[in-house]
């Protein structure tokens, strides 16, 4: 069955002039041909002797331009001429982009489209314009092929908004992929769209990175909070604490050691083999033998963060034996503004999710509670868990979020892959911690080297990435270039769309052109999840997120009670809201 039947007098646009690679320029004869022509618009190539094989392109570049002829004249014969309106020709020129084939497929005695070329187009091949049943037929195709027991629809075609836009759910999370938008684009609708899809899988498992509370609303996730303050000394399903004992060894030292002190070596030396030395008596107690045979200073394993404060008080006011009497110990003074370091935080309740967590939650078992917590798909409301981490200080937050990413990779790396199952980390606001490494402290350096490492080796494991963010230019530039998918929503910085033309082919950089233009929930999506590089509004989620910008105007226009700021003050004060 024919896919197009073109009618050359309503869809010839012209014919094929200049061909390179997947760039193609078509010369069009008539200006009412030209007026054929949209740029973003989606056109067909014949391919010579492939009557059934058709290239598709989209046009990047309308132009109606004058040449002067002819030209062996010199240039006063051709001024002469322009006097006399004798010399010119119009020359309109289309370029487009190939973008891949749709051709019949006699294995399956249907139509399929696919993103590779078969071909490039011969010149004076002939170029049509896909608009009404043509474009309808494409569309149909695109949507068939794309409506898989595997698919993921995200809204609607621009081009045709009866066409559903589907992407490829697998190569979606296998492969990672980015969400990137200015402030009030859509990206939060997008990452609620995408989670209520995948919350009606009976064993999906994502967990979202929430750094302002937007997504606590929603029924049907499950909802985890870093407690703050207020709330230290609780035990609840729903708070999760961080013991300081899941920290490796170079989270704890970016977090208590300052290195740029002359015995910055010295501490982390007492540091570790104090860290080691309750580590090893812990096991000793516990009886875990094979543990300590192979344990390490990263193993997580509970220990007494006081008794390592005791250890390194004792040595920095050790006194010793010498010839003439007592005299100072080696390290006598060198741990002075390490313990003063130590003592801030854990007396700062700011840091009690580390320091101050229940008791239980330094049992050896505690650790696989908290793993279930996480992981777990088979509960109610399991299948999405969002995760606040609002109440985290954002001078540790990279390393919370990083410990926590850390953690779900480490546990899927040692399940058996028998029965290791697929999980999907959601990166709201990742410019906050994952910033490009340049300049950064050591903290933030500890989180982004913990991404990039998931980035690079995660979909081995069954650990993918979806990287949300407004500022594109300050994400790690590693950590975006790993994901190939791309949704990129209206976006007005300069710096934010040159890079996110840098995640794209080469040949399809003109398509980002738009990226200021956009309305609100309109978003260019391109990579390995979508069959066409297509500009497709993206569905309005059931349950909104809570990140409605605030109608300044219209607040102002209202009469309204005052602030209680006295309660302000005051939850400043005790770091809540309660």
């Amino acid at each position: 069955m024919a896919l197009f039947e073109f009618i050359d007098n309503a869809h010839l646009l012209g014919t094929v002039r200049e061909v390179d690679t997947r760039k193609v320029s078509i010369h069009v004869k008539s200006d009412e041909d030209l007026r054929k022509a949209r740029v973003g618009q989606l056109v067909s190539l014949q391919i010579p002797g492939g009557v059934e094989t058709w290239l598709i392109g989209l046009i990047d570049k309308v132009i109606k331009s004058v040449a002067i002829t002819p030209p062996t004249m010199n240039s006063e014969e051709v001024e002469e001429l322009e006097l006399e309106g004798a010399s010119e020709e119009v020359v309109n020129t289309v370029r487009l982009t190939l973008v891949g084939t749709a051709r019949w497929d006699a294995a399956t005695s249907r139509n399929v489209f696919s993103r590779s070329l078969m071909q490039v187009p011969e010149i004076e091949s002939r170029c049509y314009v896909l608009q009404d049943k043509q474009l309808e037929s494409f569309m149909n195709l695109l949507v068939t092929a794309g409506d898989t027991e595997h698919s993921l629809a995200l809204g609607v075609y621009a081009m045709d908004d009866s066409a559903t836009a589907y992407l490829d759910g697998n190569r979606f999370f296998q492969r990672h992929a980015a969400l990137l938008g200015s402030t009030g684009s859509g990206k939060s609708w997008t990452v609620a769209s995408i989670l209520e899809r995948a919350s009606k899988l009976p064993t999906s498992n994502l967990i979202v990175f929430d750094l302002h509370g937007e997504y606590r609303k929603l029924s049907y996730a499950r909802h985890l909070r870093i407690p703050g303050p207020e709330e230290l000394g609780q035990s609840s399903d729903n708070l999760l604490y961080l013991p300081y004992w899941l920290l490796n060894a170079d989270e704890m030292q970016a977090m208590f050691i300052d290195r740029s002190e002359f015995s910055a070596h010295n501490q982390v030396m007492a540091f570790q083999d104090a860290v080691i030395e309750e580590k090893k008596a812990v096991l000793q107690e516990l009886g875990k033998s094979e543990v300590l045979n192979a344990f390490t200073l990263d193993s997580p394993i509970p220990f007494s963060i006081d008794r390592v404060v005791t250890k390194l008080t004792d040595l920095n006011e050790e006194m010793v034996q010498g010839a003439r009497g007592l005299k100072q110990g080696n390290f006598y003074g060198q741990f002075s503004r390490l313990l003063t370091r130590l003592r801030s935080k854990l007396s700062d309740k700011r840091y009690g999710f580390l320091f101050h967590a229940p008791e239980k939650a330094h049992h050896y078992d505690a650790m696989a509670a908290m793993v279930h917590q996480l992981m777990d798909y088979k509960s109610d409301k399991a299948q999405v868990k969002v995760i606040d981490f609002s109440e985290v200080p954002s001078e540790i937050l990279p390393v919370i979020v990083a410990l926590v990413a850390r953690i779900v990779y480490q546990v899927q790396f040692w399940t058996n892959q028998e029965t290791r199952r697929p999980i999907a980390l959601v990166c709201d606001e990742a410019h906050l911690y994952l910033p490009k490494k340049e300049g950064q402290n050591p903290v933030e350096r500890r989180a982004i080297e913990a991404f990039e490492k998931i980035a690079k080796e995660g979909r081995k494991y069954g650990v993918a990435l979806l990287i949300v963010s407004q500022r594109p230019s300050d994400v790690s530039t590693t950590v975006l270039s790993q994901c190939n998918n791309v949704i990129a929503l209206r976006l007005t910085n300069g710096d934010d769309q040159s890079t996110v033309k840098k995640l794209m082919p080469e040949s399809l950089e003109s398509l980002l052109d738009v990226l200021p233009i956009m309305d609100v929930g309109e978003a260019l999506v391109v990579g390995d999840a979508v069959l066409l590089p297509s500009r497709i509004k993206i569905t309005e989620p059931t349950e909104k997120p809570l990140s409605a910008t605030i109608d300044f105007w219209s607040e102002w226009q209202q009469d309204a009670d005052q602030p209680d700021y006295v309660r302000a003050v005051e939850n400043m004060r005790r770091q809540g809201r309660g």
